[in-house]
């Protein structure tokens, strides 16, 4: 069975740093490609960041670009999304997800997800 599991949200100050972690089960990151998404109340999903399954070749929305690391230990089968510099936009609830495909202009290609987990960026 297919789980991924988020931790590390919580609440941070402006220009704050969280990292967070996407635990997966019942497969490899050989498999299939990881993908982070958020959600904030009020609006849609979007893509924040995404790794690829077969060479870690990694994306970024633009909106987290330079802010956002995305990196993966595969002997842990873990994909961490490192956030520095939070601001109050990035409050939302972050989900990661593994799809067929690295895209973070669409939640299309991703199969599984994770429950989330909350991030709050205070002013």
């Amino acid at each position: 069975e297919v789980q991924l599991v988020e931790s590390g949200g919580g609440l941070v100050q402006a220009g704050g740093s969280l990292r967070l972690s996407c635990a997966a089960s019942g497969f490899t990151r050989d498999d299939y490609a990881i993908g982070w998404f958020r959600q904030a109340p009020g609006k849609e999903r979007e893509g924040v960041s995404c790794i690829r399954s077969s060479d870690d070749i990694t994306y970024y929305a633009d909106s987290v670009k330079g802010r956002f690391t995305i990196s993966s230990d595969n002997a842990k089968n873990t994909v961490y999304l490192q956030m520095n510099n939070l601001r109050p936009e990035d409050t939302a609830v972050y989900y990661c997800a593994a799809g067929i495909l690295c895209v973070v202009v669409s939640d299309g290609p991703y199969d599984y997800w994770g429950q989330g987990t909350q991030v709050t960026v205070s002013s």
